[in-house]
């Protein structure tokens, strides 16, 4: 609202004359706001206090050449990453050798008895030794640390700053030295929640990248094995490593990954390994997984040996695993730490179960529906009463309810876990059965699928076999038999035509293998593996060398 103060009497006329001129003239300033609501880069303002800067500001924030002198080079930190700004960033300045150096480095990233041996070396430093080719003598000489690069552009030094090194900055001279003289916040290995296993070893995958890779490179001594690490994000630089052992993984595999990952143009990946899946692989609205997860380095290892290419990224504690098939879903590294006979029983209870957690309650209902399906000596099967809710809508209402309580175990602090559970079980279930909302039968094949459910490996297949479930339910109630063979068979259509990085979904068996299906459904001893899957097309097939 604008207020117009006006001096003496004026006519209608020069007031309306006047207050034309004050509207175009905020229709002038609407316009311009307007105009510079959304910049070329979506930003809301094209001013802003904080970053509209001056041109020599902008200047210094984009600059490569490293300054000869340190108080440029401060000048250009302050810009560029705020410096003096930024409690956790430090320059510290000292003279080593007549020589001023400036010790550029992210206090919670830097490892303080490293630098401190370091920095203690350097103060024996000598005038007339540090006079001369000043870089050579720090690097060769000076520094006593088993990492030290120097760098030329002022980017690559930050870059390194701000993956935890340190930068060492030095008068009169226009290259910095990075020390890898780093330490991050890390929590203790310890075995993985989601592939527990009887017996085996305990260590499982952390947030850190090079403790990820290290335990995987303590199972494969192979001078063949690879690891090529990125960057992805152009504010995160998240550091991403593909690994795979260089004579037996495809090599076209190998580039077709190292490809997608570099035409990824995101921000940053916060969610880590989550979020690059869905940029290199495309799934679009398919609710099934298309890549393994493995928190355990001892799986990662054997799918290593069998050719596949493993993708770590930095800040997760899984690792994608690619290509894979829905049946690298069903297996578990339980099978392999027993007998064959043993893992091969077990094997076959956990297909049994994950068969039973999309098809058992269709089946049920189906027969509920057609009382004529039941089998001889089944006629038992079907409720005895019915209840106050039609049975589909008791089912959905059940199903929902399990993943309530999922959702609420996993958000509830431990010493809470067991009073919400006495809640859900008891107050929530046995009232509901008595009250007559639910049946006892439509509880008992709901908890019997559910416990199918939870014996899926896969974490990511279990959530996407119960919207298969329940697709399934909502179909027979309204199609009956044709809806649950339609519905099936669409099922296992859509699973037949999907494709992980060229390697169809539900190989060996559509296509069918029949050595390869007959060693999904056997656990083998392992001196009659001989070769290696062909899914993964494997440059060495053979699992037992001669030599």
């Amino acid at each position: 609202m604008k207020f117009i103060v006006r001096n003496g009497p004026q006519s209608d006329e020069e007031n309306l004359q006047e207050l034309q001129e004050d509207e175009n003239q905020g229709n002038q300033e609407h316009n311009q706001e307007e105009k510079l609501a959304v910049d070329e880069e979506g930003n809301l303002s094209a001013y802003n206090p904080i970053t509209n800067m001056t041109p020599a500001e902008k200047a210094l924030k984009i600059q490569e050449d490293i300054p000869k002198s340190l108080r440029e080079v401060q000048r250009v930190l302050e810009e560029r990453v705020g410096l003096n700004r930024s409690f956790d960033l430090v320059m510290r300045e000292m003279v080593f050798g007549a020589k001023r150096v400036g010790i550029f480095y992210c206090n919670g990233f830097a490892k303080d008895t490293v630098l401190t041996d370091i920095i203690t070396r350097l103060t024996y430093a000598d005038s007339d030794a540090v006079a001369h080719h000043t870089l050579e003598t720090f690097i060769e000489k000076l520094i006593p640390h088993i990492q030290v690069k120097h760098y030329t552009k002022m980017s690559e030094i930050v870059g390194q700053v701000l993956m935890g090194g340190t930068a060492f900055f030095i008068e009169g001279v226009t290259t910095a030295i990075a020390v890898d003289a780093k330490s991050f916040p890390i929590r203790s290995i310890a075995e993985p929640d989601l592939e527990r296993v009887v017996r085996g070893s305990r260590d499982g995958f952390v947030e850190t990248l090079l403790t990820n890779v290290t335990l995987v490179r303590r199972r494969i001594r192979d001078e063949r094995f690879k690891l090529e690490i990125m960057q992805i994000g152009k504010r995160t630089k998240t550091d991403v490593c593909i690994g795979y052992i260089n004579d037996i993984a495809d090599a076209t595999l190998v580039q077709d990954i190292k490809d997608k990952m570099k035409q990824v143009e995101i921000d940053g990946l916060p969610l880590g390994e989550k979020q690059l899946e869905e940029m290199i692989v495309n799934k679009g609205w398919n609710p099934y997984p298309m890549v393994r997860y493995s928190e355990r380095p001892d799986v990662v290892s054997a799918h290593l040996l069998e050719g596949h290419v493993c993708v770590f990224v930095d800040t997760s504690p899984s690792v994608m695993i690619l290509p894979t098939t829905f049946f690298h879903h069903v297996q578990h590294a339980e099978e392999y730490r027993n007998t064959p006979f043993i893992g091969t029983y077990l094997r076959w209870v956990r297909f049994a179960g994950i068969m039973m957690s999309i098809f058992l309650l269709p089946l049920w209902y189906l027969m509920v529906m057609e009382p004529s399906l039941k089998p001889a000596g089944l006629e038992f099967l079907g409720p005895q009463k019915e209840g106050t809710l039609p049975l589909l809508i008791q089912f959905l209402i059940a199903d929902i309810g399990i993943d309530l309580m999922r959702m609420a175990a996993v958000h509830t602090p431990s010493p809470l876990a067991t009073a919400m559970g006495l809640v859900a079980a008891i107050l929530v279930g046995d009232i509901a059965v008595k009250t007559g909302l639910f049946i006892n039968e439509v509880i008992l094949y709901l908890a019997l699928a559910s416990i199918g459910m939870f014996a899926t490996p896969s974490y990511e297949l279990g959530l996407a076999n119960r919207i298969v479930r329940l697709a399934l339910l909502i179909i027979v109630s309204i199609f009956g038999v044709p809806g649950f063979v339609i519905g099936s068979t669409l099922w296992l259509v859509m699973l037949a035509s999907k494709k992980s990085y060229d390697a169809p979904y539900m190989w060996p068996f559509i296509p069918f293998n029949a050595k390869s299906f007959f060693s999904i459904l056997l656990r083998r001893p392992v001196l009659a593996s001989k070769t290696r899957l062909s899914i993964t097309k494997p440059i060495d097939g053979t699992r037992q060398p001669k030599s």
